[in-house]
């Protein structure tokens, strides 16, 4: 069976932009807490305004719409990854733990 192999050119088919939301906290332990309360029901807005430990998080987390190359390459991997509607992470940067919300791709 051969392999699929996806080149630099495939990748402009897919997600060219992200709208994001993120909370932003130092440990991998907060951010699994969190990620467990979103799970149960809790707003990823009102979580976020709650704990997110980045100016973001005063309104909901929302970051908006970013290109590649405008994120550390671990939350835009992360990011592009994912469908609109989930929540990824924790994933962790240089800026400590984040969990995304990705609201839409275009």
């Amino acid at each position: 069976m051969p392999s699929l192999i996806i080149n630099r050119t495939d990748i402009d088919f897919m997600a060219k932009q992200v709208n994001a939301s993120h909370i932003l906290v130092k440990s991998e332990k907060k951010a699994n807490e969190i990620l467990a309360m979103l799970n149960g029901g809790e707003s990823f807005e009102a979580m976020a305004k709650k704990y997110s430990e980045c100016p973001s998080g005063k309104k909901g987390g929302i970051l908006g719409w970013f290109g590649r190359n405008q994120m550390v390459a671990e939350f835009e991997n992360a990011a592009f990854k994912a469908e609109a509607g989930n929540v990824v992470g924790p994933v962790r940067t240089q800026f400590g733990w984040h969990l995304i919300l990705v609201n839409e791709t275009k």
